[in-house]
């Protein structure tokens, strides 16, 4: 099990402090409710006496037995509402407190643990919290995480800029053709790689603008065969077409989309390059289009080495490569691709999906809902 308080004294600690403070609290506002009323009952006592007299210190007797009794009672009772209060109110409102004081200076571990017993409003509230700090981490690591990343992809294209400008500098290099083409090769890795960035953060954000209008995605298939047909007959991989049920029996297209052409063609264009580099000589790629009553489905396969099972989770996230010795002037990409072609085809309303067996090839499926 799970030792929280070993694990985070800190934050134990901070709890402990704070349900101490709460708990006070509580009996502090009990404690002046019993003291008030035992001095309304001497207040009462007092009066009865000077208004009757003999008569009424029979009265006031009563009032002051009464007063005594009540003196010993309620702060007991005080003491006993204020512990079931204490444990069913302010416990998980306590810790909630020290929680978010906890995650305000930084420390997005801390959890609130869900009471057994209590009102279910306070379980609901500890979940809740529970799953925002949990967020918070996780967002909080892939941050770290890209950070990472980033600099870990510019690193490399930086060092061969700077190495063959110092060479020609010192005189190591001389100024030729080859070298100011691997020099200006390396400033564009640069600028895509940046420019892709800039498009996954705004799509992840919801912020990337979209020109919605319909999309005949059989065209965009053909555009997308013949913007590869030269790559792939240079690698010797056919490339093939399937339409036929996305064609309508009097030869138009039934799959049209309502979205954005150029970045449709830039989703298709990601998975068409991740293809070409992933199929041997001799293989095949097959564009496919089917209709369904209000979708369209969209796949790209290959006959390529397939992914393994552990690695198809994590495909679609940023930096991801199969082969993480590859470089980008061994024909890698930036790591990018099938992230930007995720959140592209999520802009769209749609799916996008991927299945793969090792030696045999890959499968991605793209569903797109079909325009009204």
């Amino acid at each position: 099990a799970w030792d929280h308080e070993h694990a985070f004294p800190r934050w134990h600690r901070r709890r402990k402090r704070v349900r101490g403070v709460v708990f006070l609290r509580f009996a502090g506002v009990f404690g002046v409710m019993a003291l008030l009323v035992v001095g309304g009952m001497a207040a009462l006592a007092f009066l009865l006496t000077r208004l009757f007299g003999a008569e009424g210190g029979r009265a006031a007797a009563l009032v002051w037995v009464g007063g005594c009794g009540l003196s010993l009672a309620l702060p007991l009772l005080a003491v006993g509402l204020a512990l079931r209060a204490f444990r069913g109110i302010a416990t998980p409102v306590a810790d909630v407190m020290a929680a978010a004081d906890a995650v305000a200076e930084g420390d997005l571990s801390a959890r609130v643990e869900v009471p057994a017993h209590g009102p279910d409003a306070f379980g609901r509230l500890a979940e809740s919290f529970n799953r925002m700090a949990e967020e918070l981490e996780r967002a909080d690591q892939r941050r770290r995480n890209l950070t990472a990343d980033v600099a870990h992809e510019l690193r490399t294209p930086l060092h061969i800029i700077q190495g063959n400008l110092e060479g020609v500098l010192d005189g190591v290099y001389q100024p030729s053709e080859d070298h100011i083409s691997a020099t200006l090769d390396e400033t564009r890795v640069l600028a895509r790689l940046v420019e892709d960035l800039r498009t996954l953060s705004l799509a992840e954000a919801g912020q990337l603008p979209l020109g919605r209008e319909p999309v005949d995605v059989v065209e965009l298939l053909e555009d997308t065969r013949t913007s590869f047909s030269g790559p792939a007959e240079s690698a010797g991989i056919e490339l093939r077409l399937k339409v036929d049920g996305a064609v309508a029996d009097d030869g138009g297209s039934k799959a049209v989309v309502l979205g954005d052409a150029g970045r449709l063609d830039q989703v298709l264009g990601n998975l068409m390059a991740n293809a070409l580099r992933h199929t041997p000589p001799g293989g095949a790629i097959t564009l496919e289009a089917t209709t369904y009553p209000d979708t369209v489905c969209i796949t790209v396969r290959d006959t390529g080495e397939g992914i393994s099972p552990e690695d198809v989770p994590f495909i679609f996230d940023r930096f991801w490569r199969g082969d993480r010795s590859r470089s980008h002037a061994g024909g890698a990409g930036s790591g990018l691709g099938l992230a930007i072609a995720r959140q592209l085809v999520r802009a769209h309303g749609g799916r996008i999906g991927v299945e793969s067996v090792v030696g045999a090839g890959t499968v991605f499926a793209i569903d797109l809902p079909i325009a009204v």
